[in-house]
């Protein structure tokens, strides 16, 4: 009986329905690139846009990567600098009357005279954009892709101490939201409406305290959260971004930039790094929530805000050393479903809830009937056994 009974457990596991078990979450050195620190994007194409050491690269979800924008008029400046980029998605300047063209690029230009440069869609124009004054350099760049800045190009700059953030138009022309922020540097982002209080906001890292600020377009500064992560400069908080609409339902990846950076405590690889949405998923992210990434080590986290923050611990640190954005790519829509007439099923033909039936519960049922004649053939001897000497 004992050996009856084990083959009736086994028999209930064959009919429960399996579950996988995430593995740790760590980032994937997904694509090589020499002196890689920024990415943005995707493209109407699906591209990412890849910065290198003044260099630029377009590569598409498949890992491929061909150089953009190499020229005689494309972009040649900056070698070895920080010079972070965006991607613009053609947004509405309402106040200025103009659009941003979708697709170019601007870029942080860190040489005198300090300012943007632009890069069109095709690659084969780059130029100056528009010079920025009164700033010793500048740390940052981002598009507002919500209208809360109209958007309007966000640029950070800093001098004295302080940040001065610049919204600038598709004219040129610029505007000053604060003058008096927290020293802010790396990847910024500008936050949906569903991100609690700080909807619309723009939400940038300051590594060296390791706090994360919301700056509203009337300039006022807010804390989100000082998470535990590593602070100081060259390791602490350095990239933000929001997970998209539509990566966790239909799927999607993230893509960080790891530099390679000699004799430094995190080295680096220089390489794109990624995770996928089914791993953002495995940690307990959702769409609208704020991912932050460290320098030193690319330890990534979630932060969401609804009428609180919470943290979500996501990637430990490791030897990588992130730069720039936190980039994202979502997977195309299913096709929507052709109306088709109903349809008498063909006399032998298996309908199509069989199909269904047979391909989620045919195996383990038919395990499970294979299982109770096993039981049968050991129990009934013993049965038969039980009659003759009870007779």
């Amino acid at each position: 009986m004992r050996r009856v009974m084990a083959l009736l457990v086994l028999a209930h596991m064959t009919m429960m329905p399996t579950t996988a078990i995430a593995a740790d979450v760590s980032w994937e050195p997904w694509r090589a690139f020499a002196g890689v620190f920024d990415v943005d994007g995707p493209r109407s194409d699906g591209t990412l846009i890849v910065a290198g050491s003044a260099a630029l690269y377009l590569v598409d979800p498949a890992g491929t990567a061909i150089p953009f924008a190499r020229g005689p008029s494309g972009y040649h400046e900056d070698p070895g600098a920080e010079a972070y980029l965006v991607l613009s998605r053609g947004g509405h300047v309402a106040a200025a009357n103009c659009d941003f063209a979708p697709d170019e690029t601007y870029l942080l230009r860190l040489h005198v005279p300090i300012g943007i440069n632009r890069v069109n869609a095709a690659g084969d124009e780059s130029g100056p954009f528009v010079n920025v004054d009164n700033v010793d350099t500048l740390t940052g760049i981002a598009f507002d892709t919500t209208g809360a800045f109209d958007h309007r190009l966000l640029v950070t700059g800093s001098t004295g101490g302080k940040t001065v953030v610049f919204a600038i138009d598709c004219t040129g022309t610029g505007q000053i939201i604060t003058r008096s922020a927290p020293v802010l540097e790396g990847g910024l982002a500008v936050a949906p409406s569903t991100f609690g209080s700080f909807g619309g906001a723009l939400i940038a890292p300051d590594e060296l305290s390791g706090k994360i600020y919301a700056i509203a377009p009337s300039g006022v500064v807010s804390l989100v959260a000082k998470p535990a992560l590593p602070t100081g400069g060259d390791i602490g908080v350095e990239s933000v971004g929001f997970v998209p609409p539509g990566m966790i339902t239909r799927g999607g990846a993230v893509y960080y930039a790891d530099r390679l950076t000699a004799g430094n405590p995190h080295p680096g690889s220089d390489s794109l790094l990624r995770l996928t949405s089914a791993q953002l998923v495995a940690a307990g992210v959702q769409e609208g929530d704020l991912l932050v990434a460290t320098e030193g080590g690319a330890a990534l986290i979630a932060v969401r805000c609804e009428a609180a923050c919470t943290v979500i611990p996501v990637v430990a640190g490791t030897k990588a050393h992130g730069e720039g954005h936190i980039a994202f790519t979502v997977e195309a829509p299913p096709p929507s479903p052709i109306a088709v007439t109903p349809s008498v099923t063909p006399g032998g033909a298996v309908p199509p809830q069989l199909v269904a039936f047979i391909g989620e519960w045919g195996i383990p049922t038919s395990a499970f009937v294979l299982l109770m004649a096993l039981i049968a053939a050991v129990a009934a001897p013993a049965v038969i056994r039980r009659r003759r000497k009870n007779s």
